[in-house]
Order: structure tokens, then sequence, then C-alpha cells
């Protein structure tokens, strides 16, 4: 079996939790923020799913992320698939217990950032878990960047 990556210079990062509707939508839209900041949409390809996705984005997740002028209300939970974290470089999930996803039979490297979920939180607490998604995507691309 072959990468994607044998085809591709391109690296794709995945961003996994249960519902999609809050955590992973969030490292999702920084990531794109980063993509277009950095000028490495040519390089970095972004995914995001759930294993068991949600009917909507929470509704805390669309106001916070609004506060920061990223606009989510128009995105849908997906799920994600078998061949989308086969394909995927970087598996990052979210602290959700997403144990119904083996990542044993990921190609590439998980990472779990063990984040609270946002949903039914106060405007606070979920501002909070953004800031430290923000963080960590930063963290992540600054690391994908001194590696190329």
């Amino acid at each position: 079996m072959t990468s994607h990556t044998d085809s591709t210079d391109s690296t794709r990062i995945a961003f996994v939790c249960v519902q999609n509707a809050g955590r992973s939508q969030m490292a999702y839209a920084f990531a794109q923020q980063e993509l277009e900041a950095r000028d490495l949409a040519d390089e970095i390809d972004l995914i995001t799913g759930g294993t068991r996705p949600a009917d909507h984005v929470h509704d805390e997740v669309v106001d916070t992320m609004a506060d920061t002028d990223i606009d989510i209300a128009d995105r849908t939970p997906r799920e994600v698939t078998f061949e989308d974290l086969q394909a995927s470089d970087y598996v990052i999930t979210m602290g959700c217990s997403a144990s119904d996803v083996c990542p044993a039979s990921w190609a590439g490297e998980n990472r779990d950032w063990a984040l609270e979920d946002p949903d039914g939180k106060s405007p606070a607490a979920v501002a909070t878990i953004r800031d430290e998604i923000e963080r960590r995507v930063c963290s992540l691309f600054d690391e994908l960047e001194a590696t190329r």
C-alpha cells in the first residue's frame, strides 16, 4: 500500500473529534487561517471530521469563533472515513475518546490534544478552549515549517 505522499509533496492534517461540532471545527478553521497567512496552501491539505458527526456545529463554538472574526456558521459536521485517516500524515484528535477509530490503522502520526469539550460551556470557557486550540494549531504549523 502506498501513501498519498508518494505522489505529492503535500502534507495532510486531519482534525478529528466524535461530533465534529466543536474542537475539531475550531482547529480546522484556525489551520485554514494559518495556511493562508503562511502561504502554504500548495504544501498542506486539511480535513476535518467526526466518528459520529452532529447535525450542526455547536452554537457556542460558532459564537466564540465569530469573536475572532472567523465565521463557521455555515459549516456542517461530516463523518471522517478510514480512507481520510489512512491518507493523513497527522491525525489530531481532540481528547474526545474517539475510541471507535483505531490509531493502529492510521498511516500517519497521531496526536491527542486532550481538550475539554466546549458543548454547553459558558462563553468564557469556550473562549479559553478556543484560544488553546489556536495556540496549538500555530505551534503545529511552526513545527511543520521548521521541518520543510
